[in-house]
């Protein structure tokens, strides 16, 4: 193992930067972590290697001091020579990249043109770009798109009843996001649950702090619950999901909101945060419901519910379910949630196994059901992998 080559793969935002370096065809990650607050007096990077756990300030620092730190740190653990290519988490890729591609002039180019889609990732994306340039120079490096997976859907699935001209001249429509993470779940779940590769179909929920659901048939996406950003859909941890658009309006003309201001409502302060008044992290609130807190409870509930409301929607994206799969920090680990949510799906002859859901599913395949409703399993994602995986294979292409 400890010849193998590595891949760097990144995932840069607008403070923070998170790296891992993996070893893609055993998928086993050497060392992990992320830089965050950057640009602040509390900027520090967080890693694991071996299991146990580092950090290192580096104050002020924004991502070109990050990305020194973390060549340094590689280098003190021996594992730079062994980065043969780097893989970036980019967010938008619009109408033009239905894949994952090398990154040229050319792709920065339309990364940077898709930034009013995503002002608030893709820059950040880039940025990450130019750090790893700068510190891997000559190294290929291949940008994986969150919305590519998503560019399988019709039009009637990513349209929104809009003027179409809207679409035509700017792009308006339906996008969807967490890409990676439902094409390499779906890929596992055909796997796991032994389901034929030309003949299936999944709802999947990819459940953390941001969430979405998609719709699979046949290992491509039909339907999905994000949208033109990744505001629309499900709710999550600081994020509101579908709203009356009329809302908008509302607070604009009646509560003097600017458009900051509802921008920064709708993004940052709600979701679990706004209905709970106390944290987006569904840990924390489980965690003080089961102690009495009520609106702790109240924003479990409405998020089971949405969230049970979306995925009977998007089954009639796909000719039959084959499965329903929880993946993603919240969908890998809240027992509570997803009896909550499968709950309300029992008139459609969705159970839970209590004893299996107790256990994540991990002594059967991941699969929590009961024996006579359709499936229903826990598989993790690692979209690190998935992105690792999409370098070497543009890589060895490219050396053919």
């Amino acid at each position: 193992m400890i010849d193998q080559p590595l891949i760097l793969v990144i995932n840069c935002g607008s403070s923070s930067l998170k790296f891992a370096l993996i070893e893609p065809s055993q998928g086993y990650c050497e060392l992990d972590g992320i830089a965050e607050n950057l640009a602040s007096p509390q900027a520090i990077i967080r890693w694991s290697h071996h299991q146990q756990e580092h950090q290192k300030a580096i104050a002020d620092g924004a991502h070109s001091e990050a990305g020194q730190g973390i060549i340094e740190l590689l280098e003190k653990v021996q594992l730079r020579s062994r980065v043969v290519a780097i893989g970036h988490r980019v967010v938008h890729g619009g109408k033009r990249f239905s894949e994952s591609v090398l990154i040229d002039e050319a792709v920065t180019a339309a990364v940077e043109a898709c930034s009013s889609l995503a002002p608030l990732h893709n820059p950040a994306n880039l940025v990450g770009i130019e750090v790893t340039t700068q510190y891997f120079p000559g190294l290929p490096q291949v940008a994986v798109f969150d919305t590519a997976f998503h560019q399988s859907m019709t039009e009637q699935a990513f349209l929104y009843a809009l003027p179409l001209s809207l679409y035509r001249d700017h792009g308006v429509r339906r996008y969807g996001f967490h890409g990676t993470s439902f094409r390499y779940v779906s890929a596992q779940a055909t796997r796991q649950l032994s389901l034929k590769a030309d003949d299936h179909g999944l709802v999947i929920a990819h459940l953390g702090n941001g969430a979405s659901a998609c719709a699979v048939h046949n290992g491509k996406s039909v339907d999905t619950t994000m949208g033109l950003t990744p505001l629309e859909g499900l709710v999550m941890g600081t994020r509101s999901g579908n709203i009356d658009p009329g809302l908008l309006l509302f607070l604009h003309q009646r509560c003097h909101y600017s458009i900051e201001e509802i921008d920064s409502l709708l993004n940052k302060r709600s979701g679990l945060l706004g209905l709970s008044e106390l944290s987006n992290d569904m840990r924390t609130l489980e965690d003080a419901a089961d102690k009495g807190n009520t609106q702790a409870d109240l924003a479990i509930r409405v998020f089971c519910y949405q969230l049970a409301k979306q995925l009977a929607g998007l089954m009639t994206a796909i000719p039959r379910c084959d499965g329903l799969i929880f993946t993603g920090g919240i969908g890998e680990n809240s027992r509570r949630v997803r009896h909550e949510t499968v709950q309300h799906l029992g008139s459609l002859g969705w159970a839970i196994d209590p004893d299996a859901n107790l256990s994540n599913g991990e002594s059967n395949q991941g699969k929590i059901h009961q024996s006579d409703s359709p499936i229903i399993a826990v598989i993790a994602t690692d979209e690190e992998l998935m992105i690792a995986k999409d370098v070497v294979t543009l890589t060895n292409s490219q050396q053919r």
